[in-house]
Formats: structure tokens, C-alpha cells, sequence
């Protein structure tokens, strides 16, 4: 009798572990589905593939870029993620800025507030540390850019920073200065620059390099290694071997904007009109970059925008938003008149499909397309001008209002 219920007490305790193994089985299925869907099922979703690059120092992100992908046409846009906005931050529960959430809170929940901050998905996002990121660029051969004026500056802490100007490859250490250095008269936008610049060169070194880089997965795995990366192996070798196509030519630089304020001694930038602004940024770049005319994300339209009310400064702010979209506005002047009731767009290049995106960041369907050998045109100034945005009266600052 004793001998058959210990039978019994060993069939339930192998029982019991099998339940314990389906659990652990479950569990560890789970965690990896936490690595997000792979590569191919997210494009089934949207075609345009959004990744985060965040370059950090141990638990500080020193640079983060958001990286806008339309693989059809190989273009794409980087936006640059200022370490100083601020917000409400709900992971923070408090005002702050907006790597502090990253430091604070990790990765998914820096992810998760840029999501919010720019108003789109983001599924993917890559992280390397700096000194990881300097032993990349000399694995790659160097990352190109173009320094305007030598550099000969000293740090706080005593080091000296030397560049030379000119289109130079620079390798890991100088990389390192290049995204460092900081000279008098300096601003935040060109400080930016230098990191979207510094991005860009990566994109063109890893296309350079394509067919060594992905010539096998053991090969790719000495350059993966260095990152960290939320997908699956075969999944990162998918998006990294993708994002090497790219027309490192054409990429579209943006930025965030907005107006500095003092918060607990903390100089932060809180984007312009509450952050309605950057969301439709982004949005009007997602639209270039999947635009059927080719022409569009080949190249950056300029812009001449005059103020045709009497609105004091309404010229000068309409092109900030617009430059902040990744236009070049050649001026904002006054219009010949002061009183026009509706805004138009005039179409110096007679692009409808162009025009008609320009006219949308603000809303204006009043466009009309120049007519050609006018002898009044002023030839000098339109010839350099792709589209001339006269504000009327219905516009309100940021939108033509019916």
C-alpha cells in the first residue's frame, strides 16, 4: 500500500515539472516576441522604417537621431532628438529633460516619449556606447564629413581639440572630437549638425563597405556586436543590410525648435505650438520622402516667403517653421502690399504635386502657377526660388484658416 502512493507522489511531482517546463517554455517565448516583430512583418505594417540611433556613455545618451526610411526610393530624413527638450514627462512624473528620461528610466521609455514627442511609431532602435561607436567608425574606415573652419579649441577639463577643415575622413578618436568640441559662438543648431553629419557619414561608410559588412552573418555579427539592438540576430542583420542602401546623398536633416525656458535651474527648449509643430514636421517629411515625384526627395526647395498683412514678424516666424521642415526659405520680406485677404502659393517650377505638399504644412489650397516670360518677373530673385508663399489675412500664424 505505502508502495503505491509513493508511485502516486512521484507521478505528481512529474507532473508538477512539466507544468514548471511548459511555464518556463512559455516564458522564454514570450521574452523573445518582446524583441519586437521581425523586419519583414513590420513593413507589412508601414513601409517607412523608423529606428532610433542612440549614442550614450554608459547611462547618458550623448546623441540620439531619429532615422525616417522609405526603402522604395531609398531616401530618407534623420531627425535630431535634443538631449534638452522638455516636457510633462509621464515616466519622470515631472518636467524635465528629455535624456533624463533615458537615464532615469532606460531605453523603452525614452523610446516610448520620443513616440509621443514626434506623434509616430517607432519599432526599432539601436544603442551603442561611444567608445563602441569610435571602434565602429575605424572597423568601417572612417566616417567623411566636412569641417568649414579648422578646429583648435580647448575643453574645460584642460584637453585640446584639433580638426582640420576641409571634406576629411576622420577615424574613431577624432570622431569622438568632432562630436565634442565646442567653440565660442557656437549654437545648439550647429552642434546638432554635427551629430546628424556624423550619422550620415555612418549610412555612406556602411553602404561603402555593404559588401564586405553582409558578406556572411559571421562577419556581420564582429560589427553587431557593438551594438544592442531590439531584434532578434537574423532580424538586425535584416534592418542594418536595409538601412545600408540608403542615399546617404539625400538625407534630409531636421531638427526640433522651440523656445528656452528656465525649469529648476535647468535650461530646457519646449517645442513650438505646444509640440503640434514637430508632429506635422514630421509628418510633411514622411510625405516627401513617399512622394511619386522623384524629384521631390532629391533635393531641398527653397523658399521666399513675404508677409502681405500687417502683422509685424509674420514673414520672419512662417519661415522658421518652415526651415525647421527641412525647407531653405531664400527670404522673408514684405509683400508689394499690405492688404491681401487670402494667402497664395506661386509655383515658379510648375510641380502641382510639390506645391500642393508645401501649401498643406500650413494649409493654403490657393495655389497658381507662375506664368513664364512675364517681363515684370523679377529674374534675379525667382530664379533661385522654387515656390513664393505671399501670407494673406486668413493666416494665422500657422495655419490658412477657411
Amino acid at each position: 500500500m505505502q508502495k503505491y502512493k509513493m508511485r502516486d507522489e512521484q507521478k505528481g511531482a512529474v507532473f508538477l515539472g512539466i507544468i514548471f517546463l511548459i511555464i518556463i517554455a512559455v516564458s522564454i517565448i514570450f521574452a523573445l516576441s518582446l524583441k519586437r516583430d521581425n523586419v519583414e512583418e513590420q513593413l507589412g505594417k508601414d513601409l517607412i522604417v523608423r529606428t532610433l540611433f542612440v549614442v550614450k556613455n554608459k547611462d547618458e545618451a550623448v546623441f540620439s537621431n531619429l532615422l525616417v526610411y522609405y526603402p522604395v526610393s531609398k531616401k530618407a530624413a534623420v531627425i535630431n532628438i535634443p538631449g534638452n527638450i522638455g516636457s510633462i514627462f509621464q515616466t519622470l512624473g515631472r518636467v524635465d529633460r528629455i535624456d533624463n528620461v533615458y537615464k532615469e528610466k532606460g531605453i523603452a521609455a525614452y523610446v516610448n516619449e520620443i513616440e509621443k514627442l514626434l506623434a509616430c511609431t517607432i519599432p526599432f532602435h539601436i544603442s551603442i556606447e561611444l567608445s563602441d561607436f569610435m571602434k565602429l567608425t575605424d572597423m568601417l574606415g572612417g566616417f567623411r564629413v566636412f569641417i568649414p573652419a579648422p578646429v583648435d579649441a580647448v575643453s574645460a577639463e584642460g584637453e585640446r581639440w584639433l580638426l582640420p577643415s576641409g571634406a576629411v575622413t576622420l577615424d574613431g578618436d577624432k570622431i569622438s572630437t568632432y562630436l565634442n568640441y565646442r567653440v565660442e559662438g557656437e549654437t545648439d543648431s550647429d552642434i546638432q549638425e554635427r551629430t546628424q553629419n556624423v550619422i550620415a557619414a555612418f549610412f555612406t561608410a556602411l553602404h561603402d563597405k555593404k559588401s564586405y559588412v553582409f558578406l556572411n552573418k559571421k562577419i556581420f555579427r564582429q560589427y553587431e556586436s557593438l551594438m544592442d539592438i531590439n531584434l532578434k540576430k537574423d532580424d538586425a542583420f535584416k534592418l542594418l543590410s536595409m538601412i545600408s542602401d540608403i542615399d546617404a546623398e539625400t538625407v534630409i536633416k531636421q531638427n526640433i525648435t522651440g523656445h528656452e525656458r528656465i525649469v529648476d535651474g535647468k535650461t530646457l527648449v519646449f517645442p513650438l505650438n505646444n509640440g503640434e509643430f514637430i508632429k506635422e514636421a514630421v509628418r510633411q517629411t514622411t510625405k516627401i520622402l513617399i512622394s511619386t515625384s522623384s524629384a521631390f526627395a532629391s533635393r531641398i526647395y527653397v523658399l521666399e516667403i513675404k508677409n502681405g498683412t500687417t502683422t509685424q514678424g509674420l514673414a520672419h516666424n512662417t519661415s522658421i517653421l518652415y526651415q525647421n521642415a527641412s525647407y531653405d526659405v531664400l527670404s522673408a520680406v514684405n509683400a508689394d502690399r499690405n492688404d491681401y485677404e487670402k494667402t497664395v502659393i506661386i509655383d515658379h517650377i510648375g510641380n502641382k504635386e510639390i506645391a500642393e505638399i508645401v501649401g498643406e504644412f500650413i494649409r493654403c489650397t490657393n495655389i497658381i502657377e507662375e506664368e513664364l516670360g512675364n517681363p515684370d518677373q523679377e529674374k534675379d530673385v525667382v530664379s533661385d526660388v522654387d515656390f513664393t508663399i505671399i501670407l494673406g489675412k486668413d493666416f494665422d500664424g500657422r495655419y490658412v484658416r477657411e
